[in-house]
């Protein structure tokens, strides 16, 4: 079965998670789909932000790159076809993680992180 591509998710850098999610739902009206202190999912109608603890260090992977996920329905297709490429190691599939994604990642030439993501829920 072929990979459909919904959506692309921007993962902002956040300082503070709580902080920052009080701020997105007071400011501009999102509500919390999971959180906790390294990651939060915050969705408003059909738009959906993540935001991601970053330290802005040496030793923060991120440092100078961004990350963006991009939401798909049949993962495994598009899985796949990474694996074949070399893009990723058959390992990475992280299957029904605790915020209900079946996802993959990897960084691109420029160290921005790129995860591939379905959701469990509607994708079971």
């Amino acid at each position: 079965m072929k990979t459909e591509l919904l959506s692309i998710i921007p993962v902002l850098p956040s300082a503070n998670i709580e902080r920052d999610i009080v701020w997105y739902k007071e400011k501009m009206n999102f509500e919390v789909y999971f959180s906790d202190k390294m990651y939060a999912v915050l969705y408003r109608e059909n738009i959906c932000i993540h935001l991601q603890w970053h330290a802005d260090t040496d030793d923060d992977p991120l440092l100078g790159g961004s990350v963006v996920r991009i939401y798909v329905k049949n993962i495994s297709a598009i899985f796949n076809e990474m694996v074949d490429s070399g893009t990723v190691d058959p390992s990475c599939l992280k299957l029904h993680t605790p915020w209900n994604t079946n996802e993959f990642g990897f960084f691109d030439l420029n160290k921005n992180a790129i995860f591939i993501m379905e959701d469990v829920v509607h994708n079971s």
